[in-house]
């Protein structure tokens, strides 16, 4: 199972608070950082001193860290234009030396569109699908060759497709809970497939479905990497489990129904659930970044125990 530390910075982080959680990532033995793309906090906390861009944080990240990956659950399709977001994610995964691996979300969060004066189209999905076509589609096209879409939402006329990216294929993320149109489009496009926060059980369902569509696309169901996206809060004993959940604003016993809470041995039996269902990898959200130690507590005894 590989572990991965998830953060959201819109809660309230400068990039050096970041930087040092990345640092901490790669020196713990985690296999990458990633970071939500918002702009607006959200709940009872004031977001001070307020937001980093996601892909400006990365290109940060990337010059500072040697070993881990690199990405976003999810990049909004309605921050960013899809060729100008084909450019940014080749050149931060230039710059990483080909670390990067890209979200890609329709985009929800109506209110931190409004804060920013950033459109939010009624019809997302069918936005974020023409994204996903651009994108992957300049950087497949060779060099010297040019790249083309008429869509209904965009439209490329003989696009070099530059730059590159340094991987030969940036892997490309999907998730969500969406029983129909969510599964056709991580079967056509996705590496990975992720389930946020939902339950073994709800995992297992929609993992299935995406193993169906892929197969209807003819690709194998085993061609994709399948995860989860938990809150996570260790302590060594009650006690500590109880001072962390507080940290978040959060209550112990909807931390361990709805995430991976308790003692190390807890949270080790739980991933095992997950396990079971079919994820391979977990992206663990962390929502306290000054706590360091947490890190290393799960570093220590919950990942050394998953071999």
């Amino acid at each position: 199972m590989d572990l991965r530390i998830f953060t959201e910075p819109q809660q309230g982080a400068t990039y050096d608070t970041l930087l040092t959680v990345a640092k901490a990532t790669e020196d713990l033995g985690f296999d990458a950082f990633f970071r939500s793309d918002h702009y607006l906090h959200m709940g009872d906390v004031d977001g001070l001193p307020g937001p980093t861009d996601a892909w400006i944080t990365l290109a940060g990240l990337a010059r500072e860290t040697r070993r881990i990956r690199l990405g976003t659950l999810m990049t909004a399709a309605t921050f960013r234009l899809p060729g100008v977001l084909a450019i940014q994610v080749a050149q931060v995964d230039q710059m990483s030396g080909g670390r990067v691996e890209l979200g890609l979300g329709a985009g929800w969060f109506e209110e931190e569109h409004r804060a920013y004066g950033i459109p939010f189209p009624k019809e997302k999905f069918a936005r974020l699908e023409e994204q996903l076509a651009i994108v992957t589609g300049l950087w497949q096209t060779r060099v010297g060759e040019t790249f083309g879409h008429d869509g209904a939402h965009y439209q490329l006329v003989d696009s070099p497709g530059l730059p590159k990216p340094a991987q030969s294929k940036v892997p490309v993320l999907i998730g969500g809970q969406g029983a129909t149109r969510t599964p056709r489009l991580a079967a056509r496009y996705a590496d990975e497939f992720n389930m946020p926060f939902a339950s073994p059980e709800d995992s297992e369902r929609q993992f299935g479905r995406v193993r169906e569509a892929a197969e209807a696309a003819g690709r194998k169901g085993d061609d994709l990497v399948y995860s989860n996206a938990l809150v996570v809060c260790v302590g060594k004993d009650d006690a500590e489990v109880a001072r962390r959940a507080a940290a978040i604003g959060r209550k112990v016993e909807d931390l361990k129904e709805n995430g991976l809470a308790g003692s190390p041995a807890e949270v080790v039996e739980k991933i095992g659930r997950y396990a079971e269902a079919g994820a391979s990898r977990l992206y663990l959200q962390m929502l306290d970044l000054n706590d360091l130690d947490h890190l290393e507590l799960i570093s220590s005894q919950v990942q050394a125990q998953l071999g």
